[in-house]
C-alpha cells in the first residue's frame, strides 16, 4: 500500500476506506471486513455517529495499532468545545491516540472555526493526535486559518473527483505543504460510465472504480472510498497495484466538469451536524 509522508513526518496509507453514511448497527462489521481485507486507513466522524462501531471493530481484529491510521473529525456543533469532543471521540473509538483529527467543516456562519483551530493545536501538542487538519476548507478559510496558526494543517480533505476536481483548491493546498485527501473519489458512482474511464477500465482488465482510483493515487491524492461489500472492497484496494500512463491520467483529468454532489462550504449552514 503506498504511503505519503504528512507536514509532520507522520506516514498515512494514501488508499484507506471511508465510513460515511454506514448504519451504527452495520459498522463494526463492515469495518472488520475492510481491515481483513487489507486496508489499515480507517476515515470516520463524530457526526457518523458510527465511532464506537470503528472502535469495536479494531478492538475485534487485534490488530497492532501501530499497524493501523484512524482519522475522525470534529463536529460542526461542537467546534466551541472542541477539546471535550475529541475526548469523546477517543473514548467512543477505544483509542489512546488518533492518527488524524480534523475539523469536520468551516461553518464560517459560526466564526469558531479558528478557535477551534487553536485547540486542535493543544491536542496535536500534547501527542493525543498524531497530526490535525481540516476538512472542506476553501482558499479563504484555510487563508484565515494559517494566517494565525502554529501548526500547519496536515491534511485538508475535500469532495475531489474526475468531475469535480477543485484544482485550485488542491494547489492552494499543496503549496503550503498540505496533503490533498479526496472523499466522494468516485463521484458517487456518477464517474464510471465515462467513456474515458470505461475504456481505460477495458482496456487494463480493470474495473471502472480501479481506473478513477488509481487517477487519484497518480495524483498524489490521498483517497478514501467506501463499499459495504467485501468483494468491492478487495478490488478498490487493488486499485494502488494499477500504473496509468501520463495519457491515461490527462484524459480522466479532462472529464472536469464542475459537477459538486456535496454542499458548498462557503454557505453551508449546517452547525448542528
Amino acid at each position: 500500500m503506498p504511503q505519503l509522508v504528512l507536514n509532520n513526518g507522520v506516514s498515512i496509507p494514501q488508499l484507506g476506506f471511508g465510513v460515511f453514511q454506514v448504519p451504527p448497527e452495520e459498522t463494526q462489521r463492515i469495518v472488520e471486513d475492510a481491515l481483513e481485507a487489507g486496508y489499515r486507513h480507517i476515515d470516520t466522524a463524530a457526526a457518523y455517529r458510527n465511532e464506537a462501531g470503528v472502535g469495536a471493530a479494531i478492538a475485534a481484529t487485534g490488530i497492532p495499532r501501530q499497524e493501523l491510521f484512524i482519522t475522525t473529525k470534529l463536529r460542526n456543533g461542537e467546534q466551541g468545545n472542541a477539546h471535550e469532543a475529541f475526548q469523546n471521540s477517543r473514548k467512543d473509538l477505544g483509542l489512546d491516540f488518533l492518527d488524524l483529527y480534523l475539523i469536520h467543516w468551516p461553518v464560517p456562519s459560526q466564526g469558531l472555526y479558528t478557535e477551534a483551530w487553536k485547540e486542535l493545536e493543544k491536542i496535536y501538542a500534547n501527542g493525543e493526535a498524531r497530526a490535525i487538519g481540516v476538512s472542506n476548507f476553501l482558499e479563504e478559510h484555510l487563508d484565515t486559518v494559517l494566517a494565525g496558526a502554529e501548526v500547519v494543517p496536515a491534511v485538508n480533505q475535500f469532495e475531489l473527483h474526475p468531475t469535480f476536481q477543485q484544482a485550485p483548491l488542491a494547489a492552494k493546498s499543496r503549496s503550503h505543504g498540505i496533503a490533498v485527501e479526496a472523499y466522494s473519489p468516485l463521484g458517487q458512482g456518477a464517474d464510471l460510465d465515462t467513456s474515458a474511464v470505461t475504456g481505460l477500465a477495458e482496456a487494463r482488465g480493470a474495473t471502472p472504480a480501479q481506473i478513477v482510483l488509481a487517477w487519484h493515487l497518480a495524483a498524489g491524492n490521498i483517497v478514501i472510498p467506501k463499499s459495504a461489500d467485501s468483494a468491492r472492497m478487495r478490488e478498490n484496494l487493488a486499485a494502488a497495484a494499477i500504473r496509468l500512463t501520463a495519457a491515461d491520467v490527462e484524459s480522466i483529468t479532462a472529464l472536469e466538469a464542475g459537477s459538486r454532489i456535496g454542499a458548498d462550504p462557503a454557505v453551508a449552514a449546517f452547525s448542528q451536524l
